[in-house]
């Protein structure tokens, strides 16, 4: 990782907006992702609790996809058309997956959506990480393919080899690096993964 690039990146932001995302140009920017209500809403579809019915699982991902500001307009219907098609027993495997993803094994809770996502060709890294970004905002992370390649090569991310296809392995080490970047700027960039990423995607565009 290349520290001197973060911080200089750090500074000239909070330069420009003062006190980060406490800034009221950064909270106009902020507001039409609605992130605090995308967050409510996933906590309370996708407590532990909740996975007794996976029918109603499959349905609350469609609705906290669709509401989403963050995947892209093409791959929504796609999603819910998906998802309406499944079988019993591939909602179970989905349904089950997040339920690991979120509370339990989370590598095979991700195999386990990624599966199910591929056999409809809808194996997208925004569609496998949006709901945990929702759910988790302070650990998990969402990961979009233009801002994670430019991180990766603006702040010279030597170890991690971003591909198309979604795999564990590169979710795992990519948010590992996403936390310790965090951990070594100004908390005011930090209020939760989705905002510090995008405070990385607005100096990588600035």
């Amino acid at each position: 990782m290349n520290l001197d690039k973060l911080k200089e990146a750090e500074s000239a932001f909070l330069h420009k907006y003062p006190g980060g995302f406490d800034n009221p140009d950064i909270q106009i920017i902020g507001k039409k992702h609605r992130m605090s209500k995308r967050i409510t809403q996933a906590q309370a579809f996708f407590a532990k609790n909740k996975f007794r019915d996976p029918e109603e699982i499959c349905s609350n991902m469609t609705k906290v996809v669709n509401a989403s500001s963050m995947i892209s307009l093409f791959e929504k219907p796609k999603f819910r058309d998906l998802l309406k098609i499944l079988n019993e027993k591939q909602k179970k495997q989905l349904s089950n997956g997040l339920k690991n993803f979120l509370h339990g094994n989370q590598e095979k809770g991700f195999n386990n959506m990624l599966e199910i996502l591929r056999s409809g060709k809808l194996a997208k890294w925004s569609l496998m990480t949006i709901i945990p970004n929702y759910y988790h905002p302070t650990h998990e992370v969402f990961v979009k393919p233009t801002t994670t390649k430019g991180v990766i090569a603006t702040f010279e991310l030597e170890r991690l080899i971003y591909k198309p296809q979604p795999s564990w392995e590169f979710y795992h080490r990519y948010r590992e690096t996403i936390l310790e970047m965090k951990d070594l700027i100004d908390s005011s960039l930090t209020p939760s993964n989705a905002a510090f990423s995008g405070f990385l995607m607005m100096v990588m565009n600035s």
